[in-house]
């Protein structure tokens, strides 16, 4: 891979690519998110991404099965100081919200899944309209304080509400958010328009974005209603199949031509535009088997002219 990246102000420091965790113990089991992991480390990635409620949805979950998978698998592997791993807080059951007593007990519950001592990107998953904001800022400050988390981050939180955030942390004090998550791709285009771009780049925040491949579709692997119905299509095929319409048919015609020229996937040519996006820090990508992951590693060091990267953010517009 290509040199790290600096996390906003921190001290963290992350190749640019994250690995999205949301599968693990979902479509992946044991099993298989060990072998991902193994070769997503052996491929020189090192920024793993989850959250307390992943995967919460799934019949006969109760949520944490990706933090515990990932627990297990950094104990098995002596692998903690190597990775960086942000997780979140709201969305888990039993820690619903963002309350202060809510943010200390879901962080104190992640880290025993994690099996670690100290969490290096914590968010606020999901805004909490019934907490004050000034309870929130303060309660992950606090954990920084504390050495439970080394950084704070901001997921699916609106422009407004990132800057009060900051306005907040800065009159009491409090450790400033170093990271964004939000929705962002190829075909999810809001995050230029809607203030959060513009409050990322004037706070110095790393954005790492979710959906990177718009739920497999911009990996190609839905072009057409078969395919999402496909035995082994992923339990979002069909959510995909959403962005088949002209604009979607378009932005895979452009993929195609530019995979091509460069003999590369569609999906490293996806990941590679929204790494090449101003503030982006790393685009985040998930994998429910191996053969998935040499596609994403290669959008890493995959070169795209100003041309091609013109031509695909008119296909998207």
């Amino acid at each position: 891979m290509t040199k790290s990246i600096r996390i906003g102000n921190s001290e963290l420091a992350v190749a640019p690519l994250s690995l999205g965790a949301n599968v693990f113990g979902w479509t992946a089991d044991r099993d298989a998110s060990f072998d991902v992991l193994d070769a997503f480390v052996a491929g020189g990635g090192n920024f793993v991404d989850t959250a307390d409620g992943y995967s919460a949805w799934v019949p006969g979950n109760s949520g944490g099965e990706s933090e515990t998978i990932i627990g297990e698998w950094l104990t098995a592997r002596g692998a903690r100081d190597g990775i960086t791993i942000a997780t979140k807080v709201s969305t888990h059951p039993q820690f619903a919200g963002l309350s202060a007593v809510n943010v200390r007990a879901a962080a104190d519950a992640s880290l025993a899944r994690l099996q670690a001592e100290h969490i290096d990107l914590y968010y606020a998953h999901f805004d909490d309209a019934e907490t004050p904001l000034e309870e929130t800022v303060a309660v992950f400050s606090e954990l920084v304080d504390a050495g439970k988390i080394r950084a704070v981050g901001v997921s699916n939180y609106s422009a407004e509400r990132v800057a009060e955030w900051f306005r907040i942390a800065r009159e009491g004090g409090y450790h400033l958010p170093v990271a964004l998550q939000p929705h962002y791709n190829l075909l999810e285009r809001d995050f230029e328009t809607n203030g959060l771009q513009a409050v990322a780049a004037a706070e110095n925040l790393s954005v790492f974005p979710y959906f990177g491949l718009a739920k497999g579709f911009l990996a190609g692997k839905y072009r057409d209603e078969a395919a999402a119905g496909a035995a082994d299509a992923s339990p979002r095929a069909g959510q995909a199949l959403d962005y088949l319409d002209d604009r979607g048919r378009r932005v895979l015609a452009a993929l195609d031509t530019i995979a091509e020229a460069h003999g590369v996937e569609v999906a490293t040519v996806s990941l590679a535009w929204l790494r090449l996006q101003p503030t982006i820090g790393a685009p985040i990508a998930s994998a429910r088997t191996t053969a998935q992951l040499p596609a994403l590693l290669a959008s890493v060091t995959l070169d795209l002219s100003e041309d091609e990267v013109a031509a695909l953010t008119a296909a998207g517009a």
